[in-house]
């Protein structure tokens, strides 16, 4: 019945893509792992039977807590292999995120809080990435490091020499990821970027975010390529400096994933004053008091790549999937598939 969420599973001739932010992070280090080994947390196994019912190739995870062996990825792994959604292949590395710098990154006069981590964060780890695979994956070419001054045409605003000599771009990491796909190798470019808002009037965030995506402006490989994850912006109703982001687009194949949940979903509040399809929303926040739905997470491959389906998986009120989908996370799981050429 969960598969009737989907228009069906990948071919044996296509490969299915997908994204997510499952919310999996909790407050501290650790608490994740024990979360999932308990057997016990509606949420993680909100969140199985989602991925179960996805059935992606391949899944970037972001909102997902790292650790250094890499212990809650690999027991995650274990608890979805025993529901029948096998991931042989994973990578996950250390992110921005809670990397503490012994810096006032965002001059408020105090030190170590979580916004002066490399990207927020509580912890070491706090909401990073990680990818599962059924396909071989390649050497990652791992751009987290890469400090925001050194961004050709960068928005970072004005900084003191200490922190412009420390601050990286990325809030939680930037991957190139080959992956195997029969006789062809795709590059997936997979980030997670800041919400553009939560700063002041200087609009740290909401900078960072859009450079985030710039990052990729002079990246993008001549073919066979699919950015994916968690931009944090949506092209139509978000806060935010959207140059980037419609740049990107203009580079890209948009398959314009929707979900029949997503179109059902009350238009009040903050919906009311939206001018995008709501159709393609894939995260609910907030109708009174926040930015309510808006399209954020985002699978999109190069023009040359053949797009078969796509869809989200937030299905409407009484159909399969859709209490755990509620229940997993504010996001909702994005999938395309692409033929194989």
């Amino acid at each position: 019945m969960l598969a009737l969420a989907l228009a069906g599973p990948a071919g044996a001739d296509t490969i299915r893509l997908a994204t997510w932010s499952p919310d999996l992070t909790r407050k501290g280090p650790g608490l994740l792992l024990a979360d999932i080994r308990s057997g016990k947390d509606a949420q993680v196994a909100a969140a199985v039977q989602v991925i179960v019912a996805a059935d992606a190739d391949v899944l970037l995870l972001t909102g997902f807590d790292w650790d250094h062996d890499g212990t809650a990825l690999a027991a995650f792994a274990e608890t979805l292999a025993r529901a029948g959604a096998d991931y042989p292949h994973r990578f996950a590395a250390q992110p921005n995120s809670g990397m503490a710098t012994g810096l006032d990154l965002d001059d408020d006069g105090r030190l170590g809080t979580a916004d002066d981590a490399q990207g927020f964060g509580l912890f070491i780890g706090q909401g990073g990435m990680a990818v599962l695979s059924r396909l071989p994956l390649g050497p990652v070419m791992d751009h987290t490091a890469v400090l925001w001054r050194d961004l050709p045409g960068n928005l970072m605003p004005p900084a003191a020499p200490e922190v412009a000599a420390a601050q990286r771009l990325s809030s939680t990491a930037h991957w190139e990821i080959p992956v195997a796909a029969g006789e062809t190798t795709l590059r997936l470019l997979a980030y997670a970027a800041t919400p553009p808002v939560f700063d002041g009037d200087e609009d740290r965030n909401g900078r960072r975010n859009h450079d985030e995506t710039a990052f990729w402006r002079d990246r993008l490989p001549a073919d066979r390529f699919v950015v994916l994850g968690d931009i944090n912006l949506d092209p139509a109703d978000s806060e935010g400096r959207r140059e980037a982001l419609d740049r990107l687009l203009a580079r890209v194949r948009d398959p314009l994933p929707r979900s029949a949940g997503a179109a059902a979903a009350p238009q009040d509040g903050a919906n009311a004053r939206h001018k995008g399809d709501p159709a393609l929303d894939t995260a609910d926040w907030p109708d009174a008091d926040g930015p309510g739905n808006l399209r954020v997470d985002y699978v999109l491959p190069s023009p040359d790549l053949n797009v078969t389906g796509s869809g989200v998986i937030w299905p409407a009120p009484g159909q399969p999937l859709h209490d755990a989908a509620m229940a997993a996370s504010r996001h909702r799981l994005v999938w395309v598939d692409l033929a194989l050429p």
